[in-house]
């Protein structure tokens, strides 16, 4: 179900995000762990891509879609009085991106998937705000799952301006990617 990247460069390397160095770490997710330590004191690990099969395919449609309908969209500022950066599951139904996010991951890690391959990931939206998705490294390349787009669609088809994104073998070690993510498709 699951593989090890390879070594070899091969022409599934055009379809991921190139990643830098190591960056900052976004403030809500240091708030996040401090708020649920579980989540984030976790050993770290090998670098894992999911295996794309038709069945995982669906389980990543079924999430994303599941997620986008559980969750009634709301800001920082309405949902918790604040404008600083709040990550958190949905635990009365409503929240923002990073909301969605969290809950897609925290439901491919119970359906079996690696922490590894299910990484929050900040970009600049085709309006150039601020948004977070959570990005699947699979065997055929990144892919996106966002709350703004029902469909489960290659990180080079969205059009976002990719800043940056969890190491694969680390949930709080954060890479700089800087990259746009070509031209959105949907």
């Amino acid at each position: 179900m699951f593989k090890r990247p390879s070594t070899q460069p091969s022409a599934d390397v055009l379809h991921s995000a190139s990643v830098g160095g190591r960056t900052s770490v976004p403030y809500g997710w240091l708030d996040f762990c401090h708020r649920r330590p579980k989540e984030c004191k976790v050993p770290a690990l090998p670098a894992t891509n999911v295996k794309l099969t038709t069945q995982n395919l669906r389980t990543l449609k079924r999430i994303n879609q599941k997620a986008n309908r559980a969750i009634k969209p709301v800001s920082n500022y309405d949902h918790w009085g604040t404008v600083m950066d709040h990550w958190d599951y949905p635990v009365d139904g409503k929240g923002d991106c990073k909301i969605y996010a969290l809950y897609k991951r925290k439901l491919l890690m119970e359906a079996g998937f690696p922490r590894q391959a299910l990484l929050m990931t900040v970009v600049r939206d085709l309006n150039n705000e601020g948004h977070t998705i959570l990005t699947v490294k699979t065997d055929k390349g990144d892919f996106v799952l966002d709350n703004l787009v029902d469909e489960v669609r290659p990180w080079n088809a969205t059009g976002y301006y990719f800043l940056k994104r969890q190491s694969q073998q680390n949930p709080n070690i954060w890479v700089s990617i800087n990259q746009r993510g070509g031209t959105p498709r949907t």
